[in-house]
This record gives structure tokens, sequence and C-alpha cells, in this order.
């Protein structure tokens, strides 16, 4: 990196990656577990490397790490120790950095460290509801711990991501107060609400006055919800918005299957750039082709 990323997001707007979990797929890794692509940290991370780079190479100018459900108690399900989980939340940071360099891109380049919400290390899909039953105190010890390690590995940004309700958001506020590295926080959201129902409005107002949130938007949502979302964050907040939906098909947690047509359209980029949003990307099955595409959207128009 040779920029600082509030510095680029005042500039112009930025390409984020997209989808890190079908990617894999694509390359014949199979994800079926509980740990999802975080396993892979462990068991093959040349595969992560690879992953990473197809998109900087398509355009994008910032990778999410495969930390999204790497957590201390979802390694520990497998008997992996916390101190080695410690070491594998890190690697993710310093293999999309290798990634970068590997990109060969003359352009600067960003990593951003995920934190999946807690439903995440569920792996049952409550992160598409929220509301565990846990207080916020308890969301707040549970993602601590993991966000100091991740801050450690001393990424751009930390993507405090996929965040289905306003109490895990008022967690993570608090969780990374005083780690040293700024984060980005997103909801994901349907119908114009939070995932648990809460109005736009109340959510991010929520995200308006805390120093250390450099952006603030949507992720893993339908493309279609991305438009209201946007102007929403842009006039509470003020601050730069971020947004990265699915495909737009629909995950059957039961079935661990999406299903439904997809309907991400790299044409629809230009219209959130207009509304506020200033990290532009996919999430979910969303692959460099598409990222591709949302690179030429959001490039300068060429001089005449």
């Amino acid at each position: 990196m040779t920029t600082d990323l509030a510095d680029a997001l005042a500039a112009r707007p930025l390409v984020l990656d997209g989808g890190l979990s079908n990617q894999l797929e694509a390359a014949g890794h199979d994800l079926g577990d509980a740990l999802w692509s975080a396993r892979l940290l462990d068991e093959r991370p040349e595969a992560v490397v690879d992953a990473h780079r197809a998109y900087y190479e398509a355009g994008a100018d910032v990778a999410i790490t495969a930390s999204y459900q790497a957590t201390f108690e979802g390694f520990a399900a497998r008997g992996t120790g916390r101190e080695r989980a410690a070491g594998l939340m890190a690697l993710s940071v310093e293999l999309a950095r290798t990634a970068a360099r590997r990109s060969g891109a003359a352009r600067p380049l960003w990593v951003a460290a995920s934190a999946g919400p807690y439903g995440a290390m569920l792996a049952d899909g409550s992160e598409y509801r929220g509301r565990y039953g846990l207080t916020v105190a308890e969301l707040e010890r549970f993602h601590r711990p993991r966000l100091e390690v991740l801050a450690g590995a001393r990424p751009d940004v930390l993507a405090l991501e996929t965040v289905p309700d306003t109490d895990e958001a008022a967690a993570l506020l608090r969780a990374v107060r005083g780690l040293g590295v700024p984060a980005w926080l997103s909801y994901t959201v349907a119908g114009g609400r939070t995932r648990a129902g809460q109005p736009l409005e109340e959510a991010f107002a929520l995200v308006a006055e805390a120093p250390e949130i450099i952006a603030v938007g949507v992720n893993c949502c339908a493309p279609a919800d991305v438009d209201h979302a946007v102007a929403v964050a842009a006039r509470v907040t003020g601050k730069p918005v971020v947004a990265y939906p699915n495909s737009g098909e629909s995950w059957d947690a039961a079935a661990r299957a999406w299903t439904g047509p997809a309907a991400f359209d790299a044409g629809r980029v230009r219209g959130w750039r207009a509304a506020g949003a200033r990290l532009i990307g996919g999430c979910c099955r969303v692959g460099p082709g598409a990222i591709g595409g949302v690179a030429r959207a959001l490039a300068p128009a060429p001089a005449p």
C-alpha cells in the first residue's frame, strides 16, 4: 500500500473484490464445513492467494481476507488450539498481501481483514436473521479477541461485514475501539431494513459518530436492495458508503445451496456511485468477471 485508504476514498471510488468462496469452489476446493473458506488457511493457503490474485488482476483495488468465518470457537471445534488459530487469522492478511505483490499491479492495492458476525461462527444461516439471544456485552466479548489478532496483522482496514442487526453493530463498534486500525461496517439487509427488521435510518445512525468507522453500507444482500440503502447511509452518516451485494440468488441454509436467478449487473454501479458509494464490489457468487465489469464501470472517462 502506498496511500492511506481513507484518503483514497476521498479521491475516487475504489473497487472491492467479489465472493472468495465461489472463486475457491470454482478452482475445485470443497468448502462444505463450518469453517467455510477459513479451512483453507490451514490446508491450502496457496489456493487463497490465487483467489485473491484473480480479483486484483480483474481490477479490484481491495481484497477481503478469508477470515470471515475464522473464530477461536470455530477452530476449536475442529481441534485447532488458540495459538494456531490466531496464527491462521493473521495469515489471512499475509496471504492477501502476497496476492497483491504477485498481481504485479502498478496501482495501490489494499487488504481488508474480514470479521463476520456471530452467526457465521454458528454456520446455520443465523447471520441472516440476527437476534441470537446474546447481549451486546456478550457479543463484544466474542468479537474483541479475534479483532485484536486481525488488527495486529496490520491490514489496511477491518471489514465488519454481514451484520444483521443493531445489537451486533453496537457490539462491534465497542470491540474495535483502540485497535489502531480503521474499519468499515456493512449490514446485510432486505427490503429497506436490516435482516432483523430495524429501519436503516436507525441502523446507520448508530455508526454515524464512530470515529473508527471510515465507511458504512451493505453487503450480502440482493442488488436491488442496494440503491435505497446507499442513499440512506450517505444521508444519515455523511461517510463514504460501501456496497457489495451478492449475485441476487438466495442462500438455503438447510440445504446449504444457492437458489433462484442471478441479478448482479455491473451497470448498476454508476447509480450507486452517484448516490454516495465509494467502495463497490460483490459478495457471494460474484466472480472476477463481474468485478472486471465493476472496474470498467467505475473507470474515469478517457480524456477527449
